[in-house]
């Protein structure tokens, strides 16, 4: 399983998110990744970041696809793309309902069939292939021409059935957020795995990202974490992940405790059929944050 660092939370400008990646690439870990929240663009910060740093791969956790349409993701995508010297990993997938309706004034009706169009869309586009797209709710009519540019590896986020069966039969693979064992084990890795058999597709990739600390305190850890990241366990799609693991809170999944109790939580996650974990390191002081960086990096070394 390999090992990478979401950035997310320390991404708050360029020269952070390229001191961080800078960090990654030296301490041995496979990936960079960031997620689109309502900060720095993640893909123009990472094309800005492959550009100075190399050797290390660069992905999106993940951009949601409602504000862009197919033709403008897949362009920033493939300007990415060629920025990174074809060391991108395209994450994308459905944003919330409370934020498209509510924020952005967006329809949120039939969320499956909408990114099934889009992605109808983006696929061919991304191959620098035309598309010609009159969905119910996507129009997508053109190509984008960018000049010796490969395609982006695209991941795309899911978690339930009908997703992970989109995300297998086109995609790479997926990326998951809030997830537990329980959840991997016995929905999303088995779902995700016989779309992509009866797809004729290789194993899926299955990039997990969860929250991780090192330390002597566990309940405090814990307790950080629970406060830190409450909202997610009152969205829906991440409830009822939740759920199947029997967790009140992102807290309860969350890679916690000494050395010993975190590595055998990633030897889990592993065995599950985890190919990537994601850390989005989550500490309280210099010293989890030093025990939780030395052990990654360890892990990723050893990996490689």
């Amino acid at each position: 399983m390999k090992i990478g660092i979401n950035g997310s939370a320390s991404a708050d400008s360029l020269d952070a998110v390229i001191a961080s990646a800078r960090l990654c690439a030296d301490s041995g870990f496979s990936s960079f990744w960031l997620a689109q929240i309502f900060g720095l663009d993640a893909l123009t910060a990472l094309a800005v970041a492959g550009r100075e740093v190399p050797d290390i791969e660069l992905g999106t956790a993940v951009v949601p696809v409602q504000p862009r349409h197919p033709q403008m993701l897949a362009g920033q995508a493939l300007t990415t793309q060629a920025a990174t010297g074809g060391r991108l990993a395209l994450g994308i997938g459905l944003s919330h309902q409370i934020v498209v309706e509510s924020m952005w004034g967006y329809s949120y009706q039939r969320p499956r069939s909408y990114l099934a169009e889009y992605l109808d869309a983006l696929l061919p586009m991304l191959r620098g292939e035309p598309a010609d797209v009159h969905g119910e709710q996507i129009t997508a009519v053109g190509s984008v021409g960018i000049a010796d540019v490969t395609p982006p590896e695209l991941l795309i986020a899911a978690l339930g059935p009908k997703m992970l069966e989109l995300a297998g039969s086109v995609g790479a693979g997926t990326i998951t957020w809030c997830t537990g064992e329980r959840a991997l084990a016995d929905h999303i890795v088995p779902h995700l795995g016989a779309a992509a058999e009866s797809a004729g597709h290789p194993t899926p990739r299955v990039v997990a990202s969860l929250p991780i600390c090192v330390t002597s305190d566990t309940d405090g850890a814990k307790e950080a974490i629970a406060r830190g990241l409450a909202t997610y366990g009152q969205l829906p799609s991440y409830r009822a992940m939740l759920d199947l693991d029997g967790a009140e809170g992102p807290a309860d999944i969350a890679v916690v405790g000494d050395e010993d109790t975190v590595s055998a939580h990633l030897d889990r996650l592993a065995a599950i059929g985890v190919t990537d974990f994601v850390a989005a390191i989550s500490t309280r002081n210099d010293d989890e944050a030093n025990r939780t960086h030395r052990l990654l990096a360890t892990r990723a070394v050893a990996a490689a």
